[in-house]
This record gives structure tokens, C-alpha cells and sequence, in this order.
């Protein structure tokens, strides 16, 4: 199926609102006139919105607007990466350091662009108490609210309870700051393995020949005076 607008002759309907190049209002003219003005523009008459009463169509410059559009396109799709879910499974009755170490791993995903699936298996009579398991997550969820937001609520199914995280940043961002913190590692590991050989070479450089003191120069004798 054909999606491109109807540009000029292709246009075929008795009268059209137009647009001008910088978006202001013609009014509604015949498309013979319409067609006119286009062509003592230099500039095409595209139809962006058959479907009014009258139809709305625009003077541009067509091929440049393709071109623009593919641009953009191109661009999106560039920016465009598929984001992973990670999941990470929690106990009702963590303990500190395990709760520390969960979360320094969803750290971890979020700051590298993938959302953060918390799971939350009750045990036992924990399955009559889901408003503890409701704290607990959302509590993780406030403790990493600079770099995250909340996706999919606490939600309870069965003996299970489960929350989504989403990071704050693209994954595309996400790579471009790890591609610059691994540049500029490299650079500084450069900077400090010149600034050893430079130090290096500074401690085998032979020392210098000490010069010899130079001799006191002798008195010239005086002339004999003269006798009367």
C-alpha cells in the first residue's frame, strides 16, 4: 500500500485549503491556482490531509522533505535498541547484605538501560501479610527513583508478587556514556604510561661530568719603577 501524499497534478479534486511554505493560512483556493502559485514558487503542492472538507494541501519542496523524513527515520532506528527485562528474586525476610546486594545489581541494569523485574516468593503464612511484600517493593523502588520509575506496580499472583522498574535513560545513552568512561579510561591510562617513561628516563640519564675548577690566574708583575 502506497502511503506517500498526492503531489501536484496527482492532486484531483476541485479545491484544496492551502498552506503556505511557512505554515500560514492561503485559504481556500481552486487547485489550478493552487498548482500556479506552486510553480512560480519553485516549490511542489503536496496534499497532507485528504481526508478534510476541503482537502489541505501545502507548498513545500518535496524532495527535500523525503529526504528529512528518511533522515529521521534512519535516525530512530538507529537510536532504537531492544530493552531486556532482568529479573532479580527477593524474599520476604532478606537480610541487609542480601538486600544490598540485590539492589547494587538492579543498579547496575538501570544504569546500563534494561528495566528490572523484582519477583517476590511468599513462604509459608507470608502469603497472608502481601502488604509487607507491597513495603518492601516499594521501598526499592524509592531507593532507586533517581535513576528509575516505576513500570508495573506491586502486583500479587498467588504466592508470587512482582514489580518492573524502567531506567530513566535510553539504552542508546546508556551505551554512549559507557563508550565515553571507557575513552577517557584510556586516555588517562595513556597520560600516566607516558608520564612513568618520562620518569624512567629521567633516572637512567648519566650524570653529568663534574667540570674541573678552573686555576686562579696568576698576578701580572708589576713594572720596576723608574730610579731618579
Amino acid at each position: 500500500m502506497n502511503n506517500e501524499p498526492r503531489v501536484n497534478e496527482r492532486i484531483h479534486v476541485d479545491q484544496v485549503r492551502l498552506v503556505g511554505p511557512g505554515g500560514e493560512q492561503v485559504g481556500v483556493v481552486r487547485v489550478e491556482d493552487a498548482l500556479r502559485l506552486a510553480q512560480e514558487s519553485g516549490l511542489d503542492l503536496v496534499e497532507v490531509a485528504p481526508n478534510s472538507n476541503p482537502p489541505v494541501a501545502k507548498l513545500m519542496d518535496y524532495g527535500k522533505f523525503k529526504y528529512e523524513s528518511a533522515q529521521k527515520a534512519r535516525e530512530a532506528r538507529r537510536n532504537q535498541s531492544n530493552t531486556v527485562i532482568k529479573s532479580i528474586r527477593i524474599g520476604l525476610k532478606i537480610d541487609e547484605n542480601d538486600y544490598n546486594t540485590k539492589k547494587g545489581q538492579a543498579e547496575r541494569f538501570l544504569n546500563g538501560g534494561d528495566k528490572v523485574k523484582f519477583d517476590l516468593r511468599f513462604k509459608g503464612r507470608e502469603q497472608s501479610r502481601p502488604d509487607q511484600g507491597v513495603r518492601l517493593l516499594r521501598g526499592i523502588a524509592e531507593e532507586l527513583s533517581e535513576i528509575s520509575t516505576i513500570e508495573a506496580a506491586p502486583r500479587a499472583e498467588g504466592r508470587n508478587m512482582s514489580m518492573v522498574l524502567a531506567p530513566l535513560r535510553k539504552k542508546s545513552e546508556a551505551k554512549s556514556d559507557q563508550r565515553r568512561r571507557r575513552e577517557a579510561e584510556r586516555e588517562s591510562r595513556r597520560a600516566e604510561k607516558t608520564r612513568r617513561s618520562g620518569e624512567e628516563q629521567d633516572e637512567v640519564k648519566p650524570a653529568e661530568t663534574p667540570q674541573a675548577p678552573a686555576k686562579p690566574s696568576m698576578p701580572m708583575p708589576k713594572p720596576p719603577r723608574a730610579s731618579n
